[in-house]
């Protein structure tokens, strides 16, 4: 019997209009219509296999929601991560205490370090890790010390114009990756990329289920390349949380059984 994925969230705060930006401009959020987009994501993970479990809410935290960042979880160990933002920092003991019934945890803190999990694709014993302006080489360098021993290989991948590397590429099944290719070289994760469209930018961003691709609504022409090579594609809206530089992969954290 297949274990269902473990899905951790967290409710949005109340005071996510003061979120950090770093590439957008900031723009009212609708908090009213950010938690229904946000309700709506849950059921799409519940009703694709995972079982949600939620983290409290902070609200002295205004990017909470995006739990992605706060940790880095392998099928043998989790990493609790050292968020580049320092306001997000306070955000990483809840998810320590969530993630220790689940795995054996390390934690990012060398004084140098920073990362977010936002900056981190794995496609199979590789970690590719953003070099953003929330995650840099000493953290890189932390990650490769304390996932070496389980055969793991950590590579900086340089970016541009985008808040992380999960903006700009993500795998949607082994070595195949989904990105926009003027945000990240290509040729720094070997293996099959397929492009967004170039009218949607943001299209990259994917969360990899068993056997389903959870997509934002809209972007529809790069979810149909991606549906026209096989992918089986499920969206929700995300545009509300898009404007605080969130998106599908931000909001959970995934544990697979």
């Amino acid at each position: 019997m297949t274990m269902p994925i473990i899905a951790l969230v967290r409710p949005i705060s109340q005071s996510i209009a003061d979120c950090q930006l770093t590439h957008l401009n900031r723009q009212p959020i609708d908090l009213a219509r950010a938690r229904r987009q946000h309700a709506d994501y849950v059921t799409a993970l519940t009703n694709n296999g995972c079982q949600v479990l939620k983290l409290p809410q902070l609200d002295d935290c205004p990017d909470a929601v995006f739990v992605e960042d706060t940790a880095i979880v392998l099928p043998e160990v989790a990493i609790i991560t050292r968020p580049g933002a320092v306001s997000r920092q306070p955000e990483t003991a809840s998810m320590a205490t969530a993630l220790q019934q689940f795995r054996t945890l390390k934690h990012i803190d060398q004084p140098a370090a920073c990362i977010d999990g936002g900056d981190v694709v794995v496609d199979d014993k590789t970690i590719y890790v953003g070099l953003s302006s929330r995650s840099n080489h000493a953290a890189i360098e932390q990650l490769a010390e304390l996932t070496g021993p389980f055969g793991y290989k950590v590579k900086g991948v340089a970016l541009r114009d985008c808040l992380h590397l999960k903006t700009a590429v993500t795998r949607i099944a082994p070595g195949v990756f989904v990105g926009n290719p003027d945000w990240y070289e290509s040729s720094s994760m070997p293996g099959q990329h397929i492009e967004v469209d170039p009218q949607e930018p943001f299209g990259a961003n994917t969360v990899e289920l068993d056997g389903v691709l959870l997509r934002a609504k809209e972007h529809p022409a790069s979810n149909q390349r991606i549906a026209d090579i096989g992918g089986n594609i499920v969206t929700v809206a995300a545009d509300e949380l898009a404007k605080a530089e969130g998106a599908v992969t931000c909001c959970s954290v995934l544990i697979h059984g």
